[in-house]
């Protein structure tokens, strides 16, 4: 810290520069206490995410394709197809599409979960997840081992694989 005594010349201006030595002091405790303090605040379990790549569905005849929308009251609508189906209606219609693929191959024996037919959802975005997650249960309640989503990627989203 620098400081003038008395004068040197007959100049008696009084010193207009700015003593900045206190803000750096204050400064640099400000820094060690952030840098000590943020460490303890960042609590996070560790977690590995999964890695998300836009990869265009292959749909073999077999697949099972699903709309659903919801109406200004609430209620949820479910489509096979074109085809509008009740809940009840689309559980008989999977355990039914599902045995008759078994049936088709042969038996439960001749076939692994890679050959069983898929199921595609296509939801709206405005349908509340309870009409998606009541779906999804009914597919899987019925038998289908894979459950998938249709979405729409952003705009000028890249493809290849991350």
């Amino acid at each position: 810290m620098a400081m003038s005594v008395g004068s040197d010349g007959g100049d008696d201006k009084p010193m207009s520069d700015i003593n900045t030595t206190p803000l750096v002091d204050v400064m640099l405790v400000l820094l060690i206490i952030f840098l000590i303090a943020v460490p303890v605040v960042v609590q996070t379990v560790q977690l590995k995410l999964p890695k998300v790549a836009f990869e265009p569905t292959t749909t073999k005849p077999e697949n099972v394709s699903l709309s659903i929308t919801s109406a200004a009251d609430g209620s949820c609508a479910v489509y096979w197809n074109l085809t509008k189906v009740s809940s009840s209606e689309l559980l008989n219609r999977a355990v039914a599409k599902l045995e008759a693929d078994i049936k088709k191959a042969g038996g439960v024996a001749n076939l692994t979960p890679e050959d069983l037919p898929e199921v595609h959802i296509r939801g709206d975005i405005n349908v509340p997840y309870r009409c998606i997650g009541g779906t999804i249960y009914t597919m899987q309640r019925a038998g289908f081992p894979k459950v998938g989503f249709i979405s729409e990627p952003e705009p000028g989203t890249n493809t290849q694989r991350l």
